[in-house]
Formats: C-alpha cells, sequence, structure tokens
C-alpha cells in the first residue's frame, strides 16, 4: 500500500491510501490511440500556460485545483459524463502536476485515469503533431484543405 500526502492547497489535508489498479501513465506516442478509443484528454494547465505553451486541440480545459470536484462522480461540482468508468487523461505542463491528481483520482473509484509522462512538453515534442482527439480530425482536415 501507498500513502501519498499532497502539499498542493486544493487536495485533502488527509493522506489518502490506495492499491494501484491501473498504471498510472501513458506515453505521448500513445496518447491518439487512447483517445480514438474514447479517453477524453483534460488539459490541467492554467490559462497563462495555455497562452504561452499553446492549447492541446480538442481538449477539456479545467484548471488543476478543480480536477477532483469535476471528476470524482457524485458531487455537486461533477460533470454530468463523469462516472466510475471514465477514462480521464490528464495533461499537465510536464506530467509531475498531472501525476498527483491522476493518483487521487484513481484512489476515489476512477481506475480508467492516467495523466501523459512528461505533460505538454512532451506532447509538443512528439513526432505526431495531430490534434490528440478523435472528434477533432474532422475539422483538422478541413482547415489543411483550404
Amino acid at each position: 500500500m501507498s500513502v501519498l500526502i499532497a502539499p498542493a492547497p486544493f487536495l485533502s489535508t488527509r493522506p489518502t491510501s490506495a492499491y494501484p489498479v491501473a498504471p498510472l501513465s501513458v506515453a505521448a506516442h500513445d496518447v491518439g490511440s487512447l483517445l480514438h478509443s474514447g479517453a477524453v484528454a483534460i488539459d490541467i494547465r492554467s490559462q497563462q500556460e495555455r497562452d504561452r505553451d499553446g492549447i492541446v486541440f480538442g481538449a477539456l480545459a479545467i484548471p488543476a485545483d478543480q480536477i477532483l470536484d469535476r471528476l470524482i462522480p457524485g458531487s455537486r461540482e461533477t460533470l454530468r459524463c463523469a462516472d466510475a468508468s471514465s477514462r480521464w487523461l490528464l495533461i499537465g505542463v510536464d506530467g509531475h502536476d498531472a501525476e498527483m491528481l491522476t493518483w487521487h483520482l484513481q484512489a476515489a473509484g476512477v481506475p480508467g485515469a492516467r495523466f501523459v509522462a512528461g505533460g505538454q512538453m512532451a506532447l509538443a515534442r512528439s513526432a505526431d503533431r495531430r490534434p490528440v482527439a478523435g472528434h477533432t480530425e474532422r475539422e483538422w482536415s478541413m482547415f489543411s484543405a483550404h
């Protein structure tokens, strides 16, 4: 059993314990296939970071301090589509911030949560620079045709 006490002010002050139920991370080169199979990309970077480094096409932009409220089923703040079977793919700046949140999501009963190892920095270095979400492929094709 592992125990993590998070220093982030938006996480619980109580220690959180969980048994590993699924891998936490995915490599940048595997992101496309995961999203095409139904996972939902969540960009947890701040607006300043998105302005500076660029957006992640097709990702929902949810600030890191709201992730647990929005993605763990059962609260008034939870997204309507969030349930225990949801497959979230968190994308932070470098992956470190998303790792802790992914761990907390899995500990709270969302085993389909993952984070991109290396975060947006790894996606930016990836050889595949197409939009990361399946639903953006049509729009990407339309823009590149003109």
